[in-house]
């Protein structure tokens, strides 16, 4: 679930969730993405608007790369769904023989760190 202490920033348009403040100290925030990954360093709260505004929902359509347990090597996935409390990813790998192609898998959202932009 995203930390009551994060502020939503959402798209002036629309007013669509593009992600969230996160308390960095001194006064100071890191723009994250819906999915707690961060977009960008702490800096001042306008700036870290800024850098969310800038990448808006493009993370969508981007391959990540996502560790599995008792894997040495991640696999390919794409975002398929992003909510407050939880992400679904679809495998996009194809020498990953484990799942099908389009293998959905649930994660907690904030991400706790398993997976990173390929």
């Amino acid at each position: 679930m995203i930390p009551p202490h994060w502020t939503a920033h959402r798209r002036e348009e629309d007013g669509e969730v593009l992600g969230y403040l996160a308390p960095a100290g001194a006064g100071a925030y890191t723009p994250m993405t819906p999915f707690g990954h961060a977009a960008g360093a702490p800096s001042a709260e306008a700036e870290a608007r800024a850098a969310l505004d800038a990448r808006g929902l493009a993370y969508l359509a981007d391959r990540w790369l996502l560790e599995l347990p008792g894997r040495a090597e991640p696999i390919t996935v794409r975002i398929v769904e992003v909510g407050p409390d939880r992400m679904r990813v679809a495998n996009a790998d194809f020498g990953y023989e484990e799942a099908d192609l389009g293998h959905v898998f649930t994660l907690d959202v904030p991400e706790p760190g398993r997976l990173r932009p390929a």
